[in-house]
């Protein structure tokens, strides 16, 4: 019988160590693996577990027969999708409102965080953050609703104006070139305070002998924020960007559908309405969840892409 390989048997016996150590630390801090335990739970059964029925997007499905008795079709309905007159309209809409978002809304947040982290009242600078925090509690409905309210082109406040400074009234909510715009900036209206939670908690770590030093210098408080505080932030603010690109293709579904009407729908169809009426009113299954596979996959190579990406130019990155 052949000796054993010395460096095969040390190696092995490393593995063993490992493990040991592994299951020891589990078991040593087993309360915070219970409390674990519900979210590990949460994401298994609903987000994981689902990915199953993934494969009606290559299937005929017939609810009679289920998603294993259905039938193959292969990229039947990815071909479907792709010449349909559709996909251009919704491809186009869906970039135009994300990346609108991402040069506009995206660095709002980081902007007023730095604003207000140079406040020197406490009292004032709760204040604010109390006001720009609120409307991100408000339900979509109600900011729809309140968009509607202000924008009428006959009781509306905004209109109103307009005409007492001598223009003419603007419908603006059955208007193409104005929904990109107007679902934009009233996310930055209801998000932006709470946005800013988290770059406020990156600036709370700066060290404060840097900005002591800077005034001695005589540094100013746009040089301090574009020196100091700004770097700071830096791998927050990237951690972030990825996020946001990794979510490019996915502008949400709730805000879009109530803001839409047959006015504004030549800007306003995106990926997400088209599935819910292919997928829900028509009752065409397998063709939706082949477009919803299909935005998942761009997205999931954005966010790969833009990682990389982060990794070579030695910034932050998920991994």
């Amino acid at each position: 019988m052949a000796a054993a390989n010395p460096l095969r048997t040390k190696r092995m016996e490393g593995i063993r160590r490992k493990r040991r150590k592994a299951r020891l630390a589990i078991w040593q801090n087993y309360e915070l693996y219970l409390f674990l335990l519900p979210t590990l739970v949460y994401f298994l059964v609903f987000h994981y577990m689902p990915m199953y029925g993934v494969q009606i997007a290559f299937k005929r499905f017939i609810a009679v027969k289920g998603i294993n008795g259905s039938p193959w079709v292969g990229f039947e309905h990815f071909e479907r999708f792709f010449e349909s007159f559709q996909f251009l309209i919704v491809l186009k809409n869906t970039l135009a409102i994300s990346l609108y978002e991402l040069l506009v809304a995206f660095p709002a947040p980081i902007v007023l965080a730095l604003l207000l982290n140079q406040l020197t009242s406490e009292r004032f600078k709760k204040l604010a953050q109390t006001v720009t925090y609120a409307p991100h509690f408000i339900s979509v409905v109600v900011v729809v609703g309140m968009l509607y309210l202000f924008l009428s082109p006959k009781i509306g406040l905004v209109n109103r104006l307009l005409v007492s400074l001598g223009f003419e009234p603007v419908y603006f909510m059955a208007s193409s070139a104005w929904f990109s715009t107007i679902f934009v900036f009233s996310g930055i209206w209801q998000n932006i305070g709470w946005s800013t939670i988290i770059y406020l908690a990156a600036l709370a770590g700066v060290n404060p002998d840097l900005h002591e030093a800077a005034v001695m210098d005589g540094a100013t408080k746009r040089q301090r924020i574009q020196h100091i505080d700004f770097p700071s932030i830096l791998p927050t603010i990237m951690i972030l960007l990825i996020l946001n690109i990794g979510h490019l293709m996915s502008v949400g579904f709730e805000k879009v559908y109530l803001m839409q009407n047959q006015l504004n729908i030549d800007a306003s169809e995106v990926i997400q309405t088209y599935v819910y009426k292919a997928g829900l009113l028509e009752g065409q299954l397998s063709y939706s969840a082949a477009i919803g596979l299909f935005n998942s996959v761009i997205n999931f190579t954005l966010l790969l892409a833009f990682n990389q990406l982060a990794r070579k130019s030695k910034q932050a990155s998920l991994w």
